[in-house]
């Protein structure tokens, strides 16, 4: 039996657009299993030397865009630090890639400050930004495997204990 009063009406609209968001996330995340290859980007650390989309192969890379003016990129950085020192000895790396409107002083004190130990990026141009997906929100960060393929990406502070897992796995495959 149909419940036609406006409740039933509306309880029915509702299940329709539950179910149609539902497909389109299923259809969403189907679209990201891909693993497409992470551009091909070169990057200026802040000693003025220059990294590539291609030196990471072999590693299962952290890339993070980030700004010294965002409040969660600088809370989440104490546990990418930790996340970079548990893992940098089994094939790990981090890139952390400050975003064209941060001033390049900033970030270099922010860096010297919090004693970064991974490889600081500055994308001065926007162009970085724009080869990973024109980036916009910070933090977004991605998680690339030894094949140089994105696997994961995050928009806000990831969850990382899942992300350590996740590291994990990709460091136990073979290259």
């Amino acid at each position: 039996m149909t419940d036609l009063s406006p409740r039933g009406q509306h309880r029915r609209r509702t299940l329709q657009a539950a179910a149609a968001l539902g497909a389109l996330g299923a259809f969403g995340l189907a679209g990201c299993s891909g693993r497409d290859p992470a551009p091909e980007s070169t990057f200026v650390l802040l000693d003025g030397s220059k990294a590539t989309t291609a030196d990471l192969k072999g590693k299962v890379t952290l890339v993070n865009f980030w700004a010294t003016t965002c409040v969660t990129c600088v809370k989440e950085m104490p546990s990418i630090i930790a996340t970079y020192q548990k893992y940098q000895g089994q094939g790990f790396e981090t890139l952390a890639v400050a975003m064209e409107y941060d001033p390049p002083a900033w970030v270099l004190n922010f860096a010297q400050s919090r004693q970064l130990p991974f490889k600081v990026a500055l994308d001065n141009t926007g162009d970085i930004a724009k080869q990973w997906g024109d980036v916009k929100l910070t933090p977004t960060t991605y998680l690339v495997d030894k094949q140089g393929r994105i696997v994961k990406r995050y928009v806000g502070e990831p969850d990382f204990p899942a992300l350590h897992k996740l590291i994990e796995e990709l460091l136990a495959q073979q290259a």
